[in-house]
């Protein structure tokens, strides 16, 4: 692991304590130009990790709070006519950043939640005619809470499908949350890290990822980890090649995390769980333990 990155990791952990896996997995998650979904209870650190990652990566950061009176056009932005000159000017929204914080996505309505679908695939908004890019790199991190709270909408499977994993925070360790109650700060907002990396720097990490090599075994692992969840009537919808692509990407993104060029069955474990938990439903509708199709399906 590069220097750089090991600071970018050292001041995460420093802002959001006792959750290394989970800043390294939303670290993962952004190499591997995916998108995250962070799924918990308010005040858990959701909103804070969004505004760290920006900041010590150098990215610009937008927020969207998604409320049942949100329309497309407060996310993606507006053409509005302008007397002066006769002829409507296109008003970007906050979609146009690096970094666009979707908190609390499912109170927004399954229209407003739409509007998403061509941002976090395509990296572009389609209005009046017109294709406009975003931003590189370009990342959504959305908050999700659970959905028996009022006044949620759960979101759809092509929804969840964008987001390349799913985490979730926890409450904090014993001594974590000691170090937390004892810390000095504004109004409860913590202190934010210093930028180490900066928007070249990124993309330039993200084109090494995709570098990352990957062997003939190690494709057939992922195939067989695919085909498990499509057979034996376990789940309503197995996995999708897009999703076994995805899992491809993000072990990459680990093992370049680990310092190494090359990818190991290890590291298609560590993000299995977190690109699967939200893609898969078993037939009675609960979720099943993604540890256990790792424990079941051997390693080539």
């Amino acid at each position: 692991m590069s220097k750089d990155l090991e600071k970018v990791l050292g001041q995460l952990n420093q802002v959001i304590l006792g959750k290394p896996n989970q800043i390294r997995l939303a670290l993962t998650c952004l190499l591997a130009r995916g998108h995250l979904l962070i799924e918990d209870i308010p005040g858990i650190g959701k909103t804070t990790l969004a505004k760290s990652l920006a900041t010590v990566l150098g990215l610009d950061f937008k927020r969207v709070q998604f409320t049942n009176d949100l329309l497309p056009g407060d996310v993606l932005g507006v053409s509005v006519f302008d007397t002066l000159s006769a002829s409507f000017v296109f008003h970007p929204g906050p979609a146009f950043t690096h970094v666009l914080l979707a908190d609390e996505i499912n109170r927004g309505t399954p229209r407003t939640q739409s509007a998403l679908l061509e941002i976090m695939e395509e990296r572009q908004v389609s209005l009046d005619n017109e294709t406009r890019p975003l931003p590189d790199p370009f990342f959504v991190l959305a908050t999700q809470n659970a959905v028996d709270q009022a006044g949620t909408h759960p979101l759809p499977e092509s929804q969840l499908d964008r987001f390349l994993l799913r985490i979730s925070l926890g409450y904090p360790d014993l001594e974590a949350e000691l170090e937390l109650l004892g810390r000095e700060s504004f109004m409860g907002q913590p202190v934010m890290p210093s930028a180490v990396l900066h928007a070249r720097a990124v993309r330039q990490l993200q084109q090494q990822v995709d570098e990352v090599g990957t062997s003939k075994a190690l494709l057939h692992y992922v195939r067989a980890l695919l085909d498990w969840t499509r057979t034996g009537g376990r789940f309503e919808h197995g996995l999708s090649p897009r999703a076994g692509q995805a899992l491809v990407r993000a072990a990459k993104a680990w093992a370049f995390l680990d310092g190494r060029d090359f990818t190991l069955p290890e590291d298609v474990q560590a993000v299995f769980p977190s690109l699967a938990g939200h893609r898969l439903r078993s037939m009675d509708g609960r979720e099943m333990d993604m540890l256990t199709i790792i424990r079941t399906v051997p390693i080539p």
